[in-house]
């Protein structure tokens, strides 16, 4: 049941703490841990960044698709 929870959240989250993890060599749950402390102490920031990342990466992979289709 806990594990559903969780993939779901996973699934749900944009791939942005995924994305991060992946840049800056280190695991998912540290960068997920690092978005929810932040945001206690800098009062919402961190999670107007989240966001703005999930459009950017968003935005990334739309544009990706439209080069393959493109090029097909």
């Amino acid at each position: 049941m806990f594990q559903r929870i969780v993939t779901f959240f996973e699934k749900g989250s944009f791939g942005v703490s995924e994305y991060l993890a992946g840049k800056l060599n280190m695991s998912t749950a540290k960068v997920r841990l690092f978005f929810i402390y932040s945001s206690f102490l800098a009062v919402g920031f961190p999670i107007l960044f989240y966001i703005l990342a999930a459009i950017v990466l968003d935005i990334r992979r739309y544009m990706k698709r439209i080069r393959l289709k493109i090029w097909e």
